[in-house]
């Protein structure tokens, strides 16, 4: 049993109020298998994943996060879907019901979606076969949840398990030791200049420590010498004992995180750390309505990936490049056009400390549509997204990260269900979201049959109704529109213009090196 950390609670949770799953598409030759027979796969494949054979378990009166707990597959995690005209327009219909739709992860936080026989979809002439894997945000951002579809579909051994089954003694022993490890935690008085009130807190909250590790060790102890007895209430004994070290651990990296900002504000002042990303006024495709009555509608431009590189730039620069002209002229054309546009960028982490499957930092990138010259549009844009990264990998940042870390679960769930989901700020960091992510080669197989390129779909709430996926596998890169009908009535005549742009950027970076 594996406690998760507070930035998947906050998924989960959020997940009960707004629908926030990963939908990561396939699109494969169709091999010809029955379904039976690409169930059988899935059901045997997916039990060598150790992510994939798990689900989540919550306490009573939330005392703790929820915890990973294993599970066996079930029939119902396989959907095959029969459609009146299996051709690639119904396909796009289909996923637009589809992202209206979320999983349980207190049930099985996943679920593969499969449509067989598809006529006219892109990358091949004969039929094929659209997978999408739905997963709980609890279990994997976009990076992890790539990971993981490569371990079901790749021609190799699938991953291992991570972890075995674990018996209730072990399950007990290994919250006994958690506890201990808090008590053993190096002292953080010297970390913050040994300030008198940090320093008091600090004491207090190892003494506190201290008691609740030999409870913990006793508790270990009698649990695994008397009967067997159900982990989770175990956990939630030792969930007791831990939360006023939660409160003390809180109030002391709440006190560093204070310190960083403040800190924080002193680099940026002296220009030894790049400004804050801008704030944006929100356009017409940021506001559509309440989350609970998107009616979601998807397309996908499945390119050459030399066509989405432009020489000293990236594919996301490419793409974000492309989005300025698209919207720009997409909202000019509506007469509703914008001074400036932005876009929230999502970045994976790794080198912050914070062991989380949701690891990443959203970047406010402005798209300045005022620059005619699009190739100096891009360097612009480039630069841009070079100090918000640099900006957002700065160790100070990761103090508020530390906080939320160790916040007792109570606390941030009431906070989660208080937030005001619907309301729409004056100032925003976007007008829409670019998610990008490369995928890997292009060596995926499902039922024999090859890959042809991949898509994704970030979520769209009550700020983003368009966004946009950037997903790149082997020599193809395929940019999915994701849109709320309230905000963006007419999805086609976006998906043309952001075509055209995608050419017109292609076009430009071609002339330069001539």
């Amino acid at each position: 049993m594996s406690t998760v950390a507070a930035q998947d609670a906050t998924m989960y949770w959020l997940s009960s109020r707004t629908r926030n799953d990963l939908f990561m598409l396939y699109c494969f030759d169709d091999s010809g298998r029955s379904g039976g027979q690409l169930r059988e796969f899935v059901a045997r494949r997916s039990a060598d994943i150790a992510d994939l054979s798990v689900r989540l378990r919550e306490l009573p009166a939330d005392l703790d996060y929820p915890a990973w707990v294993r599970c066996e597959y079930r029939a119902e995690q396989f959907v095959e879907h029969f459609l009146p005209e299996p051709n690639w327009p119904s396909v796009c219909m289909a996923l637009g019901k589809l992202l209206g739709t979320g999983v349980d992860a207190a049930m099985r936080p996943w679920r593969l979606h499969v449509f067989r026989g598809v006529i006219g979809a892109p990358g091949g002439d004969g039929p094929a076969m659209v997978v999408v894997l739905q997963m709980s945000h609890a279990l994997a951002d976009g990076r992890r949840g790539a990971e993981l579809a490569r371990a079901l579909f790749s021609d190799v051994e699938a991953v291992a398990r991570g972890e075995t089954a674990a018996r209730g003694e072990t399950a007990v022993r290994d919250q006994a030791v958690a506890v201990e490890r808090i008590a053993e935690a190096a002292p953080v008085a010297s970390v913050i200049g040994g300030a008198p009130v940090a320093a008091a807190l600090d004491s207090v909250a190892r003494a506190v420590a201290g008691r609740a590790a030999r409870l913990g060790r006793w508790l270990g102890a009698a649990a695994v010498e008397s009967a067997p007895v159900d982990p989770i209430h175990v956990h939630s004994v030792l969930a007791l004992v831990r939360m006023p070290i939660q409160f003390g651990r809180t109030a002391i990296r709440g006190y560093q995180a204070f310190r960083a900002q403040r800190e924080l504000a002193e680099s940026t002042t002296a220009g030894r750390l790049p400004e804050p990303g801008p704030g944006f006024t929100p356009s017409p495709v940021n506001r559509g309505g309440s989350p609970d009555r998107h009616a979601h509608q998807v397309r996908m431009l499945v390119c050459d990936a030399e066509r989405m590189r432009i020489p000293g730039h990236t594919v996301t620069v490419a793409a974000l490049t492309a989005v300025s002209i698209a919207l720009d002229r997409y909202l000019t054309a509506r007469g509703e056009r914008v001074d400036r546009l932005g876009a929230q960028v999502p970045m994976a982490l790794s080198d912050n400390g914070i062991a989380a499957r949701n690891n990443y930092r959203s970047l406010s990138v402005d798209l300045f549509i005022d620059e005619p010259d699009l190739l100096a549009r891009a360097d612009k844009i480039a630069a841009a997204l070079t100090e918000r990264r640099a900006r957002a990998r700065h160790p100070l940042l990761t103090a508020q990260d530390r906080v939320t870390a160790v916040i007792p679960a109570r606390l941030l769930r009431r906070d989660i269900e208080r937030y005001p989901l619907d309301a729409v700020p004056d100032s925003i960091a976007g007008h829409t979201v670019v998610s990008s992510v490369n995928r890997g080669p292009a060596d995926l197989t499902f039922g024999g049959a090859p890959v042809r390129f991949t898509g994704g779909f970030p979520a769209i709430g009550s700020v983003m109704h368009l966004t946009h996926g950037v997903h790149g596998l082997g020599d193809t890169v395929t940019v999915s529109i994701h849109a709320d009908t309230a905000a963006l009535p007419d999805i086609d005549t976006y998906a043309n213009l952001l075509r055209d742009a995608l050419n017109e950027v292609f076009d430009c970076a071609t002339r330069s090196t001539t």
